[in-house]
């Protein structure tokens, strides 16, 4: 009951502030951060979501920090699409696939790869380019 209180608390401080920082930075085109614009499954609302993201040549890869439950991934797995915001601008995403961990700290390069490597994230997604490849 205490980890669930703690998760919950820890996503309620990361949202209040991080993620406001992060939406700043991500809408001007600040690196690092992009956005993924995508809609709610269950409310159809329009939301906003700071992401790290890897350019790659048909798209993006995604390291998913908090696993596959969290809402903006489990929202454009449901919508089989999404927008991205990428050095401000705007690129339509239209499939979501598994990516092996090697490809996925590949894309990121280093010194980031290392630092995910550390971290032992090993959660990465394919978010593909509409009309790409």
């Amino acid at each position: 009951m205490a980890l669930i209180r703690s998760r919950r608390v820890l996503l309620w401080v990361l949202k209040n502030t991080l993620n406001r920082a992060a939406l700043r930075a991500a809408r001007s085109g600040r690196r690092p951060f992009s956005l993924v614009r995508h809609i709610g499954r269950k409310t159809g609302n329009a939301y906003e979501t700071p992401l790290i993201l890897a350019r790659i040549a048909d798209g993006f890869v995604a390291e998913l920090t908090y696993g596959p439950d969290v809402a903006w991934y489990r929202n454009i797995v449901a919508a089989g699409e999404c927008v991205i915001l990428f050095k401000g601008v705007e690129y339509s995403i239209d499939r979501v696939d598994p990516c092996d961990t090697a490809t996925g700290l590949r894309a990121f390069g280093y010194p980031a790869a290392f630092v995910l490597r550390l971290m032992r994230r090993h959660e990465f997604r394919f978010l593909h380019q509409s009309g790409a490849g």
